[in-house]
């Protein structure tokens, strides 16, 4: 099977932070950019987000457009893309807002995890182990499997650090907000990682553009 296409996504400061830190969630990008994202997850046949940002932001993860859902049933998909969570510990909370919006709920962890997660969730989500670690590319083979083609990754950092140092990422989105957030304790794109090819490898800038005063780069890794 064909692994999904992965696509990275990200708002980031000037300085390269992805939120200031505190207690609510930040907001980086403006109207146009949320509309722009919203059109990347009606494109996706699912979208993943790490159990961190779960518990931080507390996010739906949704299409909001109603027109763009309508779209995707009309092309005999399911309304909402499947929505995807990695934890270790399996240690999720019910009542979060993902859980209870949208549609299929996917839940990666470990054999150590799965347990936890099966109690704390029930059937309000399907919880698969990867083995005694997350492994992504066994992530990746199992949504395949789903017959997912394009995964949306949302973050936070940590997910996105274990894609691309797993060489697994097909696109980064990095939408650059005008801002300086100037904080040591602030969480950044990008934790510390052996990445492939370190930094001698050059990724293709495919595009730059401009969403108000969010400018968009969108990159391909160089094969």
């Amino acid at each position: 099977m064909t692994r999904p296409h992965v696509l990275l996504s990200v708002a980031v400061s000037l300085d390269g932070y992805i939120d200031d830190g505190g207690a609510d969630r930040f907001p980086l990008s403006n109207a146009e950019d949320f509309d722009h994202v919203d059109r990347l997850r009606a494109e996706s046949d699912a979208i993943l987000v790490g159990a961190e940002t779960l518990r931080r932001d507390n996010p739906r993860l949704l299409v909001n457009s109603a027109t763009r859902r309508a779209d995707r049933v009309h092309s005999g998909k399911p309304e909402y893309p499947r929505k995807v969570t990695v934890t270790r510990s399996g240690d999720l909370d019910p009542n979060f807002l993902f859980w209870h919006h949208g549609g299929d709920k996917l839940v990666y962890t470990t054999d150590h995890g799965r347990e936890t997660a099966q109690a704390n969730l029930g059937d309000l989500a399907t919880v698969v182990s990867l083995g005694h670690r997350v492994d992504f590319a066994r992530l990746l083979d199992d949504l395949a499997g789903r017959g997912v083609e394009r995964l949306m990754v949302e973050g936070g950092g940590r997910i996105h650090t274990a894609f691309l140092e797993a060489g697994l990422a097909d696109e980064i989105r990095v939408a650059v907000a005008p801002m300086l957030i100037g904080r040591a304790d602030a969480p950044r794109f990008l934790h510390p990682a052996q990445f492939p090819g370190g930094p001698a490898r050059r990724f293709h800038l495919a595009d730059v553009s401009r969403l108000g005063d969010v400018a968009v780069l969108h990159y391909f890794p160089k094969t």
